[in-house]
């Protein structure tokens, strides 16, 4: 199999996000899906800190020092754009008003449970911070990660091992091997990337899978 890169994956979150969608961001991997949408796709980008419509700093823009996302990166404001104080962010957040949420994760169970701020490592710094209540008021979550941690361990799992972030939440998983769709009792395996069989991508997934009819190849 020949994984996606950070990049490639952003590429392939991006092409599935819904036209005119209200979506977030998180913290890492995710803000890198801001380079790759487009214009035409009417996309409005929110983030906690305080912005809904920005989009990633162009290449060789110099960066407005008050102009940062959540993971502390400059952005721009696109026309129309909103500043608002964590308050109204929040609110946002929680009524329900977000199309989309695209978090990391370090695991994700047959639930749907999403555990994505604690290994519990001894030298991590464990912070929630507004995950919690982005997959509590977001109208779908998808996750964004790699398919298996740095030990080779599979990130979708039967039940999560670390503290959650939210109960039954996550709808769709996005990794650098393959996309899954979360269903009932499995997960619908909706693309693989090249070289990739069902058996192959089975062996480093601790949940049962299925393909469906109509899976597609990543990364040709």
């Amino acid at each position: 199999m020949t994984p996606l890169s950070r990049d490639q994956l952003a590429q392939v979150v991006a092409a599935d996000i819904r036209a005119n969608s209200y979506v977030n961001l998180g913290v890492g991997m995710p803000t890198l899906v801001a380079k790759y949408l487009k214009p035409e796709q009417g996309v409005v980008l929110h983030s906690e800190n305080g912005i809904l419509g920005m989009t990633a700093l162009p290449e060789g823009q110099e960066p407005d020092p008050d102009l940062i996302n959540a993971s502390r990166e400059a952005v721009m404001l696109t026309p129309g754009a909103s500043i608002c104080d964590h308050v109204v962010s929040f609110s946002m957040m929680r009524g329900g008003h977000l199309d989309i949420t695209i978090l990391g994760g370090f695991q994700v169970a047959l639930n749907g449970d999403l555990a994505n701020w604690d290994t519990g490592e001894p030298d991590a710094i464990p912070a929630v911070g507004g995950a919690m209540d982005l997959v509590a008021g977001a109208k779908q979550v998808f996750v964004m990660m790699q398919h298996v941690d740095r030990d080779g361990r599979p990130k979708v799992v039967m039940n999560c091992t670390y503290p959650l972030t939210g109960p039954g939440v996550v709808d769709r998983v996005y990794t650098d091997l393959a996309i899954l769709e979360r269903q009932a009792d499995h997960f619908v395996v909706r693309a693989m990337v090249t070289g990739a069989d069902l058996a192959a991508l089975q062996a480093v997934t601790a949940a049962p899978l299925q393909l469906a009819p109509d899976c597609v190849t990543l990364g040709r």
